[in-house]
């Protein structure tokens, strides 16, 4: 983890000196601006300083701080505020300094380098995301608290391989024994006796779950204890499934106070939801028609029955829609659905299978690629459906909704949605409610745009489709 802040250190200086050398080429072959002409004499003089100012102002916005890395949207912040600030040094220096700076090299060096820096970031955190999942730049965790929130909190991060966190064991109250906690974490010591504990283990970061301490006296002085064994301290709060985007951290009188936004179903329903919906589906309608009449040939080539299947979901606030989807099952699937539960064992909530006896020979293509949802596309111009959402679902199944489950409704079912580009029908059925129910409360445009890329990369790659 220490070499960290010295790759995206050097990562940043190739991006700028890379975009100094555009504008330079650009300002002499494009004539930006001005007439072309060569600027090499003078951005000889400015190009080191620029370069190294741009690299200590991001250094300043904590660009390059350890915590910077791996998860979260502050170091592209940073990166991209350090490098409007810089511009904005440059321009007003030349003009105070009357120094001839050409206009066409100021231009391209900001409009190409701050977007190639922020892309660098970006493939920076997928090299260390990739690292983190095959056990390289990981963090070993103590996580002092009760039984039930350690292992709420080691939960978390076993399933987010990709954050680094690797659980060693737990400290729990010295009044609750035991080896272990139910979900198999070892106990490793006592929560009143952390620091002991760090020092036997050598872990790096401490995480604090609920239950862990009496007072908040006894945490300061856990970490003054930790403080010069260079440990990392984490206090984990009892929330879950909230986006970032939705917290707030103020400290009232040394008192830091967490904020949370209301959930976001409502945003999720609005005019400009609804008009990205539109807006998309004519657009994908039109770039996927040769696909759509190469689909339905296919089907009603094999054997001669209908191209569609339409089928009764239920959408927004319990309304019934009528479904569209490319017919990948024979004629009789529905009335082979109870005979497929009774001898797989499933409940009719999210029911698949994964050799699917119904599935005719062009379907497992149309199913393998996700081409038989094509035609949902109409239902999302309609106004049933939305891009992305949590999938519609049967009378049946919504039936079998229990308590928070419900708040599936709140929005319009969806073509793609969270649990689809995170492993399809992988992923066991609580794991898929988590995720939808993650969508609804903290929707966003940009997460929407963000499912809609990786849904592209979920269907090629045929991830858990069946």
């Amino acid at each position: 983890m220490r070499y960290l802040p010295a790759s995206a250190l050097i990562l940043d200086a190739a991006v700028v000196a890379g975009a100094e050398l555009v504008g330079i080429s650009g300002r002499q072959h494009l004539g930006i601006f001005d007439d072309p002409a060569d600027v090499s004499s003078s951005v000889m003089v400015a190009g080191p300083l620029i370069g190294i100012g741009w690299l200590l102002l991001i250094a300043a916005f904590g660009g390059y701080r350890e915590d910077a890395f791996g998860a979260g949207t502050d170091e592209y912040k940073r990166v991209f505020n350090a490098s409007l600030v810089t511009a904005g040094l440059v321009g007003v220096a030349c003009y105070l300094a009357k120094f001839s700076m050409s206009r066409g090299f100021f231009v391209l060096l900001f409009v190409f380098g701050i977007p190639v820096l922020l892309l660098g970031r970006f493939l920076l955190r997928r090299a260390i995301h990739q690292a983190r999942r095959q056990g390289y730049l990981q963090h070993q965790v103590l996580i002092a608290g009760s039984r039930r929130h350690v292992d709420e909190v080691a939960a978390v991060l076993s399933r987010e391989t990709w954050l680094g966190y690797h659980v060693v064991g737990a400290a729990i109250p010295a009044d609750t024994p035991g080896s272990e906690t139910h979900a198999g974490v070892p106990v490793l010591g006592t929560a009143e006796n952390v620091t002991d504990v760090v020092r036997r283990t050598g872990v790096d970061v401490v995480f604090f779950a609920g239950g862990a301490l009496s007072s908040a006296g006894q945490l300061r002085r856990i970490v003054w204890d930790l403080e010069k064994a260079d440990v990392k301290v984490v206090v984990a709060p009892s929330v879950t499934d909230v986006s970032g985007e939705r917290i707030q951290v103020r400290p009232v009188g040394g008192l830091p106070l967490m904020h949370i936004d209301p959930p976001r179903s409502t945003d999720a329903v609005r005019w400009g939801k609804r008009l990205f919906d539109i807006v998309g589906s004519i657009a994908l309608i039109m770039a996927f028609s040769p696909l759509l009449v190469f689909a339905a040939l296919r089907i009603k080539m094999f054997d001669r029955g209908s191209v569609f299947f339409s089928h009764t979901r239920i959408g927004r606030d319990g309304a019934e829609f009528q479904c569209l989807k490319f017919r990948s099952m024979v004629l009789n699937a529905e009335a082979l659905v109870a005979k497929l539960q009774e001898d797989t064992g499933q409940t009719a909530l999210l029911f698949k299978m994964k050799e699917d006896p119904r599935i005719t020979k062009p379907g497992r293509w149309l199913r393998r690629y996700s081409v038989d949802e094509l035609p949902q596309l109409f239902n999302v111009l309609r106004g049933d459906m939305s891009l992305v959402g949590p999938r519609p679902q049967v009378a049946r199944e919504v039936a079998l909704y229990e308590g928070p489950m419900i708040r599936r409704l709140r929005v319009r079912p969806g073509m793609t949605g969270l649990w689809q580009v995170s492993g399809r029908s992988e992923l066991s059925l609580e794991e898929a409610i988590r995720l939808d129910l993650y969508y609804v409360d903290n929707w966003s445009m940009l997460q929407d745009l963000s499912i809609l890329g990786r849904t592209v990369g979920a269907v090629f790659g045929s991830r858990g489709a069946y």
